[in-house]
């Protein structure tokens, strides 16, 4: 097995996008380091090269949400998982032009003219959008409004909600609870409130055990168990727990299984593959599937370090 020392070396020749979190959640650098490699995402590799993609109204793709995956919601959600700098001039004009043309009559986000109603899974994507890249426009509560209007008693999300569905969705559910986290560090608005709420969905989640049937204990969808990134709109257990981890929640018995599914994904050289891709367009490959992924090897390493001491047992 490579050692420790071997595979934060091999992390650190990837993309800055990978060398400020390296630094920042496995090596525990100073502000100083961190915030050098993150400034050179928007002056070279990744995120220079989505960054030149933008168009002169500020769109990507030539579309808000479509087509998948270079559009202006997918191009600034893999900028944001990428850390560009929040307060990037040149993604202002496009957060407002998501606003802007999105914004529907009952407070969430529709862009499809076929719906009489708001996405729920596009509505938590914009909402962590708008607040990761620091924008302070008094039409995002709405947004938040509608979001808690829409959870389920089950305590998760479904998009499909409108058309009677009465069981929450993994997908919808991950992509609320990462909205309202971003939300919950931008502003106070409904502050208690939204803490409660996400509170619900994670017990849904644990409920699951991340990926499990809550009827049967089988695995729900197997698709869920093969790590991805970027995700987009679909759940895996990698991006279940590195939310959990990201939003600080205590380790749970019922966390056992997928922490022992991302160890079992570990190959015998201490790194951990890029399983699977979302089909659709994109500007670039990031890594190959079947290859040692910096991504998943990254995001893999920061939960265990996490959870090894949030653990009540061994890992």
């Amino acid at each position: 097995m490579i050692q420790e020392d071997q595979i934060v070396n091999w992390l650190l020749e990837g993309d800055p996008a990978i060398r400020w979190q390296v630094y920042r959640d496995l090596l525990a650098a100073d502000e100083k380091t961190v915030r050098r490699e993150r400034n050179r995402i928007a002056q070279e590799g990744w995120g220079v090269q989505l960054l030149s993609r933008q168009e002169s109204d500020g769109r990507f793709g030539g579309g808000l949400y479509n087509p998948k995956w270079i559009s202006t919601t997918y191009t600034l959600l893999l900028l944001c998982w990428l850390g560009l700098d929040p307060d990037c001039p040149e993604i202002k004009k496009s957060c407002l032009l998501l606003l802007d043309k999105g914004l529907y009559r009952d407070g969430g986000i529709n862009y499809f003219r076929s719906m009489k109603c708001s996405e729920t899974c596009v509505t938590g994507m914009i909402l962590q959008l708008l607040c990761y890249f620091r924008n302070s426009d008094d039409r995002i509560p709405q947004l938040v409004d509608y979001l808690l209007r829409e959870q389920l008693p089950d305590g998760g999300w479904n998009c499909q909600r409108y058309l009677g569905a009465t069981h929450s969705s993994f997908h919808t559910t991950i992509n609320v609870l990462e909205g309202l986290l971003d939300f919950s560090k931008f502003s106070r608005y409904q502050s208690v409130e939204i803490q409660n709420r996400i509170n619900q969905a994670v017990e849904f989640l644990l409920q699951h055990h991340l990926y499990k049937s809550h009827r049967s204990g089988r695995i729900f969808d197997s698709r869920m168990t093969r790590f991805s990134f970027p995700p987009y709109w679909r759940y895996d257990v990698l991006r279940a727990l590195d939310f959990f981890q990201n939003a600080r929640i205590p380790y749970d018995q019922r966390l056992d299984d997928s922490m022992k599914l991302v160890k079992k994904r570990q190959q015998s050289d201490g790194r951990w593959l890029l399983q699977n891709r979302q089909p659709g367009r994109t500007y670039f490959e990031m890594e190959k599937i079947g290859d040692p992924s910096r991504w998943n090897t990254l995001r893999a390493r920061r939960v265990l370090r996490f959870y090894q001491s949030e653990a009540s047992g061994p890992l």
